[in-house]
């Protein structure tokens, strides 16, 4: 196939594969839209983007409007004349004068298998309710939020051991993988699109921090669930004599535990057991503040850790 003239639309690191990739396979990327620097860290400094960065090192142009709506936003970007516009995780709705400007309209790389999980946090809500699959979608996208037509899905197994931060980054590079494939048969008009069903559709309300906070009373394996998808943000949180407890892997265990919700029942090289509303779970790794995040042996070594409950 001939090299397409693309804009490219991304944020976080999960749209930075997507844009090397597209790179790498010789399309002409016109200009990348990131959004605008924003204060991080301590020092609440401006930070630029991991695609920004990334589009910088590649030697893209990059533009950060604060919207895309508005006249001048519009003609600036038909001025580019793509053939096609491509979009990851941009944070901003494209209107619909803009879905009309590329002749091969604009697709979306979503990580989901849609219908399932529109929104804002697919990754982590899937793993919330237990799916034991998940993937990407490559979506023509329209004016609703992610409810455009599928153009082709890749699906990956969630295992217990998944974290969001591990499947966010299998399913970056599926994305991209996945976008270089179908590109050919878009780009002839080979590639027929299915409609999403939307009596199977499900949304990804976006992530709080008041969600993170373990309540000792709700199931071992629902516990488990949010502890692997808050890792790596915002962390599923308890308190152990006082301070803030960081949980960042756990496992559900088969067993049950006579014990209140929140006691530790068992503390050894294996993890910490914890006892539950319904069932026992082992936590893994975790961190105090200010520490680096330890594996249970490496944080229980000359601590004793105690029978006493953690709070709900």
């Amino acid at each position: 196939m001939r090299p397409l003239k693309i804009v490219y639309a991304g944020t976080p690191e999960f749209a930075v594969p997507a844009l090397k990739a597209l790179s790498e396979a010789g399309h002409s990327i016109g200009a990348v839209y990131t959004q605008p620097d924003r204060p991080a860290g301590r020092g609440r400094k401006l930070q630029a983007s991991p695609v920004k960065k990334a589009a910088l090192s590649l030697g893209i142009e990059v533009r950060q409007p604060a919207m895309l709506s508005g006249a001048k936003a519009v003609a600036t970007l038909r001025d580019l004349a793509p053939d096609l516009i491509v979009v990851a995780a941009y944070g901003l709705l494209l209107p619909p004068e803009v879905l009309t400007i590329p002749p091969l309209g604009c697709v979306n790389i979503h990580a989901s298998l849609l219908p399932r999980w529109r929104g804002a946090a697919p990754i982590q809500r899937a793993i919330l309710a237990g799916d034991r699959e998940t993937g990407v979608t490559l979506m023509q996208m329209d004016a609703g939020l992610d409810t455009g037509p599928m153009l082709a899905r890749r699906a990956t197994t969630i295992t217990e051991c998944d974290t969001a931060g591990s499947v966010h980054d299998r399913l970056a590079v599926l994305g991209a993988n996945l976008l270089i494939e179908t590109l050919p048969a878009l780009a002839a008009g080979m590639l027929a699109a299915e409609l999403q069903d939307e009596a199977q559709a499900t949304y990804a309300r976006k992530l709080k921090k008041t969600e993170a906070f373990i309540d000792w009373t709700r199931p071992a394996v629902e516990i488990a669930r949010k502890i692997q998808a808050f890792n790596p943000w915002p962390v599923a949180e308890t308190r152990w004599r006082g301070a803030p407890l960081r949980l960042l892997e756990a496992r559900a265990l088969p067993q049950l535990a006579a014990a209140p919700p929140g006691t530790p029942i068992h503390v050894g090289r294996e993890g910490i057991d914890v006892s539950t509303g319904n069932g026992v779970l082992r936590i893994v790794r975790l961190q105090l503040p200010g520490r680096r995040a330890q594996s249970a042996s490496e944080f229980i070594n000359g601590r004793d850790f105690g029978h006493q409950a953690l709070p709900n």
